[in-house]
């Protein structure tokens, strides 16, 4: 098959199929918006002056300006690429059913399955690249519309700086070709045959808890940061410069992955339970769509688990630096506000985890109402045979709950668990004499006048243990869970439409 005969034939579909290529062009144009505004965050140039100072004085925001601190906001925006991404696949599989036909028919006039295999490929890849250069106009084009510094010359944005060219073109050009990738490994199973597209294996087994190993391991990278550069402090030698964030990086997926894998156990174990103690229709409709297939759980919550564990680690941070403002306040000290300037980082981090919950529910909508049209004749046929529209809403509801339910638990305790492991010890202070300045601030400030109010005192050791931020934790938890209630009510207004009695009559 020639590349312009391919072309045309991946640009070619219905209504469905361009909804499609715009869902999956608009979710790669945000991650990339995500990606260069993170990288140019770290292209910031550090200015090395002649007293020590080495502070980007050009922006008027501290994230920008404190060299420590652009680190922990690109990955707050970088997080933002999570959920979008798993938009995108959520958006690759919407109309699956009509293209699955298309394909066939291809198949039917003779082509091969290699040849039908690049061909979604390519229209996944192409949509994708669409998506990267519309992010990259806008980024170059925001640039200049927001390079506006205020009244003492100082950007609110670092419009000043570009990431270097080869960086980008990685960026636009990598994220096309990595959705073009996965869009081949996930067809490496699948079949389409001029009767269809059929899966060459399928799942047999239940699935086990061993993704609890998963969780454990990245758990435990956590909790060995510290004594490792303490071994290697007191051994006096300097830790490996990339063994800090393997540790941290490879944990986080680590247990990330574990959660969302885990879910598909959740599920399976969700529908049995359901299957033995529920008595009403709803619940037992829903117990066998779990059994049958418990991985939808996995695929349909990885998005919206990735921002929890997000969410619960923020609380766990959250907690540590409140605990350290504790601290001063009890042994009288005062670090100029440090500690809140730090809470309002951990705000910019829960901020980025709304936005990215936002998105997940997007792709909560695209997966469960994909999923209703996907099943639109066995729906059909349940309301063919009298059971009531009612009946069908609830077990959908019961499919999405279930699961959702103790995956956001586990997602939570997991996040706060890793947060626990590099800034959940205990702080301790105190325990020293110092100076006292007993008069006014004005009289304190003054050389001539300070040393009549001065007097020694005895600051006696003190311990603060940071506290388990249940009111945060509640709230991740509870917008999660309210995102996953919307997107059921959405997605149950195309019930009615894919619950028609012609339906039963669908090719």
């Amino acid at each position: 098959m020639r590349p312009a005969v391919l072309l045309r034939l991946a640009l070619a579909g219905n209504r469905t199929d361009s909804a499609r290529v715009v869902l999956t062009a608009l979710s790669a144009a945000l991650a990339t918006l995500a990606g260069l505004a993170a990288l140019t965050v770290l292209a910031i140039p550090t200015p090395r002056c002649c007293d020590g100072r080495n502070i980007s004085e050009q922006y008027g925001n501290a994230l920008l300006r404190e060299p420590g601190l652009r680190g922990g906001t690109a990955i707050a925006l970088l997080l933002l690429t999570v959920p979008v991404l798993a938009l995108a696949g959520q958006c690759a599989r919407l109309g699956a059913p009509a293209r699955d036909r298309r394909l066939a028919a291809l198949r039917l006039a003779g082509a091969t399955p290699g040849q039908v295999t690049r061909l979604a490929v390519l229209e996944t890849g192409l949509a994708s690249l669409l998506g990267t250069l519309l992010g990259l106009a806008v980024f170059l084009v925001g640039r200049r519309l927001l390079d506006a510094p205020d009244a003492r010359g100082r950007l609110a944005l670092p419009t000043d700086v570009l990431p270097a060219t080869g960086v980008i073109v990685a960026v636009v050009l990598g994220l096309p070709l990595a959705a073009a990738l996965v869009g081949a490994v996930l067809l490496r199973r699948v079949t389409a045959t001029p009767f269809g597209v059929v899966r060459k294996v399928r799942r047999e087994r239940a699935p086990g808890p061993w993704a609890g190993l998963l969780i454990v391991a990245g758990l435990a990278a956590f909790a060995a940061l510290d004594p490792v550069l303490d071994w290697y402090q007191d051994q006096h030698r300097e830790p490996p410069l990339l063994l800090p964030p393997l540790l941290l990086l490879g944990g986080g997926l680590a247990a990330l992955t574990g959660v969302v894998v885990g879910t598909g156990w959740l599920s399976y174990t969700s529908g049995r339970l359901l299957h033995r103690y529920a008595r009403r229709p709803a619940a037992l409709l829903a117990s066998r769509r779990l059994t049958s297939d418990p991985w939808a759980g996995s695929r349909t919550f990885a998005a919206l688990l990735a921002a929890v564990i997000v969410g619960g680690g923020a609380a766990g941070m959250r907690a540590s630096f409140e605990a350290h403002a504790e601290l001063e306040r009890l042994t009288g000290q005062d670090r100029g506000g440090s500690d809140g300037f730090y809470l309002r980082t951990v705000d910019l981090v829960d901020l980025a985890v709304g936005v990215a919950m936002a998105i997940a529910a997007g792709g909560l909508i695209v997966a469960l109402v994909e999923g209703i049209v996907a099943r639109r004749r066995a729906y059909a046929a349940l309301v063919a045979t009298g059971v009531p529209r009612g009946t069908l809403a609830r077990s959908i509801a019961w499919q999405a709950l279930a699961p959702a339910v103790p995956a956001v638990g586990l997602a939570l305790t997991v996040g706060l668990l890793l947060s626990r492991g590099v800034a959940g010890h205990a702080v301790t202070g105190g325990g020293y004499s110092t100076e006292f300045c007993d008069g006014a601030a004005s009289l304190c400030a003054d050389p001539a006048t300070r040393a009549q109010y001065l007097r020694t005192g005895w600051v006696p050791e003190v311990t603060v243990t940071p506290g388990v931020p249940l009111g945060q934790l509640a709230l991740v938890g509870g917008g999660a869970l309210v995102a996953v209630l919307v997107t059921v009510a959405v997605g149950l207004l195309f019930l009615r439409a894919s619950t028609a009695l012609e339906e039963l009559r669908t090719a």
